[in-house]
């Protein structure tokens, strides 16, 4: 996804595929089999939804809550089967009915704010049922939206402690010990990013830090792809990483993949090297909008300053056919400011890039 990748895709020439397959083989060379007999299945494209699942929680009330009320979106895509959002919100309300079982996984000096999170949620499930009485599609997404948001704050508030240690040969690197949110302005609009440190702590530490020390600052998207990928992060010069001041050299960030089921992110090998070729990451390619670190095709630890915006249509890959799952890191979703993506094109800039929350979960190495 580099310059490198620019370079070795205008030297080679690579056939027309189907629809399903031909983006991904732009920037990924082909795969294996095993990868085109993978079943499909519904994925998950919304990248909020993504997050939320991503919260490393274990609390079966609050998960089913928020199952309930996430399937509702599937249910009014599907024509608008109001039987099965009736279930679903009948499930919702049989969650959110015992609130000791939810507060029993949130920290005693944070269940006060839990309780009146609770108590907003359940005056929120009514308005819901009421539009969806009078079947208000409209209404429906604005309702489910606001206690979707509320779920949220209540699963964060589950989090008691980052849930494992990243290995000390990245101890060099900075790294983001729980969530951020950056604010881009681009000379299009506002974008709105939440990093995954959770299940990307080092990719998404490199990010933050390079925000906060303003290098994204005035820089352009270099490489604008409709239905596809927009990359940013290439430094003026020759460079085409960020220079650490602190050793004058390339700041190298390693592959980092969270697989759903582990205890920690696999680090320097795709999981097709690793013959995972099944395993899905936490954080997959599976939402409009995923931002993911760009590397050089042959080097996993290649990774430096530039990303991209993943841009290409869910519907267009089926679940398990995705071609960079398990190849690139994704360390977090854009959560406002989708329809900014789609206007931004190869020479437009990010005019300024803020961290607006969470600067605190960032940890820099320590001096020696």
């Amino acid at each position: 996804m580099t310059k490198f990748c620019q370079r070795w895709l205008k030297n080679i020439s690579i056939a027309i595929m189907p629809i399903a397959f031909c983006w991904s083989l732009s920037i990924a060379v082909w795969t294996p089999t095993s990868y085109a007999a993978l079943p499909a299945g519904n994925a998950i494209t919304d990248g909020r939804a993504l997050l939320r699942y991503a919260l490393p929680i274990d609390n079966q009330p609050v998960r089913q809550l928020q199952a309930s009320l996430e399937d509702i979106a599937n249910q009014l895509r599907a024509n608008r089967r109001w039987g099965a959002i009736a279930n679903d919100l009948k499930g919702a309300s049989r969650a959110i009915s015992n609130p000791e079982k939810i507060l029993s996984s949130v920290p005693a000096e944070r269940q006060p704010q839990a309780e009146k999170i609770i108590a907003q949620i359940k005056d929120g499930i009514p308005k819901l049922q009421e539009a969806t009485d009078k079947k208000d599609k409209e209404n429906i997404w604005v309702e489910r939206a606001n206690i979707l948001n509320l779920v949220s704050e209540l699963e964060e508030l589950m989090v008691k402690e980052f849930p494992y240690e990243v290995p000390a040969q990245y101890s060099n690197l900075p790294q983001l010990k729980g969530r951020a949110t950056i604010a881009f302005k681009t000379n299009k609009g506002d974008i709105t990013v939440v990093v995954d440190g959770y299940s990307a702590p080092v990719t998404a530490g490199n990010f933050v830090d390079l925000v906060q020390r303003g290098f994204y600052n005035g820089l352009e998207f270099i490489r604008a792809e409709d239905s596809y990928v927009l990359q940013t992060g290439d430094p003026p010069g020759k460079d085409q990483g960020f220079i650490d001041p602190n050793t004058g050299k390339y700041r190298a960030v390693p592959l980092e993949i969270l697989v759903k089921g582990d205890s920690e992110p696999t680090y320097g090998v795709t999981l097709e090297q690793a013959g995972r070729y099944t395993d899905e990451p936490v954080l997959p390619f599976s939402a409009y909008g995923a931002v993911a670190m760009a590397r050089p095709e042959f080097e996993p630890d290649g990774g430096s300053s530039q990303f991209f915006f993943f841009l290409f249509e869910p519907e267009l890959t089926p679940a398990g056919r995705n071609l960079l799952d398990g190849r690139y890191s994704v360390f977090g979703y854009v959560t406002e400011g989708k329809e900014v993506l789609e206007k931004l094109k190869a020479g437009d800039k990010i005019e300024s890039a803020k961290v607006i929350q969470g600067a605190d979960k960032l940890v820099q190495p320590q001096v020696a």
